[in-house]
């Protein structure tokens, strides 16, 4: 990728990929991408059923999709044809939505695109489930987040109530490990660790303790 340095943090959903990524992003001055924003803006852009739609109506929508980067850290801000990416796209309908356009080879094969081309053009701590593996083979750095499906599941409902969003934790518990199992064994890119990525099991660490070990592992 040229001369950009590039991190890569996957792991399965509700780790705190995202917090940890944004951390270690402010921590090198880079830009953060959130690649799981990227496959919710997709799945939220085209709506419910796209991923029963042919090839090439996928296409056609897909060719009609831009996006840009600015900012580091926290700050930074993905757009999606000039619109800034919300929090229309957070909620866990979409969230299953993006699981399902997800499996497309055709979707997967412009986002892999989209990425690499922000990756030629920034620094960046991206952060997905794919980054390691797939997107950015070749990165210094990776690193694979994990934890169990009951911590991931408290997590989300934490972060679901400081948003204001009523939650059942067992109700999330069940939609997290049937992504879980969606992800790890899917046929395109499924998720797992890269061969060359630090494994860190967050269960029983706190954010301070997580952004240590990302950090120590960047020095």
């Amino acid at each position: 990728m040229g001369s950009t340095l590039i991190v890569t943090i996957d792991g399965p959903a509700g780790v705190g990929k995202s917090t940890m990524a944004k951390a270690l992003a402010r921590h090198l001055s880079i830009p953060y991408l959130d690649t799981g924003a990227m496959f919710r803006s997709v799945a939220w852009k085209l709506g419910e059923g796209a991923w029963e739609w042919d090839e090439a109506r996928l296409q056609a929508a897909l060719d009609t999709i831009e996006y840009s980067l600015s900012g580091i850290g926290q700050d930074s801000v993905l757009s999606l044809n000039g619109t800034v990416i919300g929090d229309e796209i957070r909620t866990e309908e979409v969230g299953m939505w993006a699981s399902n356009v997800a499996t497309l080879p055709v979707v997967r094969t412009f986002l892999k695109k989209a990425q690499q081309d922000l990756g030629a053009r920034f620094s960046l701590v991206a952060e997905g489930r794919d980054m390691g593996t797939v997107i950015f083979p070749d990165a210094p750095h990776k690193f694979f987040l994990d934890a169990s499906v009951e911590e991931r599941a408290v997590r989300r409902f934490k972060q679901l109530s400081a948003m204001g969003k009523p939650a059942d934790v067992e109700e999330l518990r069940e939609q997290i490990a049937r992504r879980d199992h969606q992800d790890r064994n899917r046929a395109v890119a499924p998720l797992k660790p890269a061969d060359d990525a630090v494994v860190i099991d967050t269960t029983d660490l706190d954010k301070g303790q997580v952004l240590a070990a990302l950090k120590e592992g960047v020095a």
